[in-house]
């Protein structure tokens, strides 16, 4: 991809289906980015926030998410060298109640 080529409208549409893109900014919408193309974006997608963003940006607001599945979580804190305790979402995981299995 040219530099031209790094910016958020060439995300894949079906991160942002439910979001006017349009009206979305960089720095304004970073969290809604970032943690969509974590969880349903491919290497490309990766690749632009990698541009688009700091590293540190990218650690300081994944881990923030309220929910991750267990594949990003794992994937990553992984990729971050983040400790999955890090994750506010890991924490969240771990204070849920076990029901019952009868």
């Amino acid at each position: 991809m040219k530099n031209s080529e790094y910016n958020l409208r060439n995300l894949s549409k079906h991160l942002f289906w439910d979001l006017d893109t349009k009206k979305m900014e960089k720095k304004k919408n970073k969290t809604i980015i970032i943690e969509r193309v974590l969880t349903r974006g491919d290497i490309a997608d990766l690749k632009i926030i990698l541009r688009l963003y700091k590293i540190e940006t990218i650690k300081q607001e994944i881990v923030k998410a309220g929910f991750l599945d267990k594949k990003t979580l794992n994937w990553s804190s992984s990729f971050l060298n983040i400790p999955k305790t890090y994750f506010r979402c890991y924490s969240k995981i771990q204070s849920k109640q076990i029901h019952w299995n009868f």
